[in-house]
C-alpha cells in the first residue's frame, strides 16, 4: 500500500460542514441584521437630539387652545395665562433630588382663554411636604402667567407600572392627564403637561433649593447605539473567525474529521 505524500504548508484545508456553514451563516445574517439596525437608529436617535436642541432654542410662543399634534409641541418654550387650582395639586413619584426622596408636583391651571386647563408641574418637594398645608407658602392666587417647557406624557413601559387607580391623596406613577383630571372631577384638559422653568416665584421659604420652584429643562435620551452596533459587528466577525479556524481540517480527512480515502490512497 502506498501512500501519498503531503507538503508540510498542505497539511490542512479549509473543508467547512454543511452544518457548520448553515449555523454560521444563520448568526451572520442575526449579528450584522442587529448591527445594521442600530445604526439606523442611532441616525434616527441623532435628528432626534438635534430637533429637539432646535426646539428649546425657540422663542416662547403662546400655547395653542387647541393641540391637535402633540408630538409637534413637545420640548417647545411656552406661556400660559390664566390661575392655578391649589386645591388639586397632584403628587408624582420623582427621582430623588439632592439626596431627598419626594414627589414632584402637578397643579392643574385654568386658562384664561376658555382652553380648559393644563397640568403644570411646578417642581419637586420633599416626602415632609407631601401635606398641602406644609407647602402653603408656595401657592400663587390669582391670575398669573407661567413660562415652561411643554412634555408629552409617554405611556407606560415595559419595565415602568401603570397607574392604575390611585386612591385619593397618593400619588402617581406617571403623568396621564384624562385620567388625572377623571380622578380630581374636571373636564376638558390638555393633553401635554408645562414643566414651569426656575426663577417664577412660589418657592418654599426655607426648603431645599428648587422645591416648587419650577424645573430645569431637561432632555433625557440615551445615545448608546454606536456601541451597540459596534458589540453586534464585532459578533459578527467573531463568529466568522471561529467558523473559518473550526473548519480547517487535515489534508487527509473527509468533512466529517474521518480519514478520506481519496487522499490517504488506502
Amino acid at each position: 500500500m502506498s501512500v501519498t505524500a503531503v507538503e508540510p504548508e498542505e497539511r490542512k484545508r479549509f473543508r467547512p460542514s454543511l452544518a457548520a456553514t448553515l449555523v454560521t451563516l444563520a448568526g451572520l445574517a442575526v449579528t450584522i441584521g442587529l448591527g445594521t439596525w442600530q445604526v439606523e437608529r442611532l441616525h434616527w436617535k441623532e435628528e432626534l437630539i438635534a430637533r429637539i436642541a432646535r426646539q428649546m432654542a425657540e422663542p416662547p410662543a403662546a400655547l395653542p387652545a387647541r393641540i391637535d399634534d402633540p408630538a409637534a409641541w413637545e420640548f417647545r418654550p411656552v406661556t400660559v395665562a390664566g390661575h392655578f387650582l391649589n386645591d388639586k395639586d397632584l403628587l408624582l413619584i420623582a427621582r430623588p433630588h439632592q439626596g431627598q426622596v419626594g414627589y414632584e408636583v402637578l397643579t392643574p391651571f385654568q386658562r384664561a382663554d376658555g382652553a380648559g386647563v393644563v397640568l403644570v408641574n411646578r417642581g419637586f418637594v420633599p416626602m415632609d411636604r407631601r401635606d398641602p398645608s406644609t407647602r402653603a407658602t408656595a401657592r400663587v392666587e390669582g391670575d398669573t402667567s407661567v413660562k415652561g417647557i411643554v412634555r408629552v406624557p409617554q405611556p407606560p413601559g415595559v419595565f415602568q407600572p401603570g397607574n392604575g387607580t390611585p386612591a385619593p391623596g397618593s400619588a402617581w406613577m406617571r403623568v396621564d392627564p384624562p385620567a388625572m383630571a377623571a380622578a380630581l372631577g374636571m373636564g376638558d384638559v390638555a393633553p401635554v403637561m408645562v414643566e414651569m422653568l426656575p426663577g417664577q416665584g412660589g418657592g418654599l421659604p426655607g426648603a431645599p433649593r428648587g422645591t416648587l420652584a419650577g424645573i430645569e429643562p431637561r432632555v433625557e435620551l440615551p445615545n448608546n447605539h454606536l456601541q451597540y452596533a459596534l458589540t453586534w459587528y464585532g459578533l459578527a466577525v467573531t463568529l466568522a473567525g471561529i467558523y473559518v479556524l473550526s473548519q480547517r481540517k487535515r489534508a487527509d480527512t473527509g468533512t466529517d474529521g474521518r480519514p478520506d480515502d481519496r487522499i490517504s490512497g488506502a
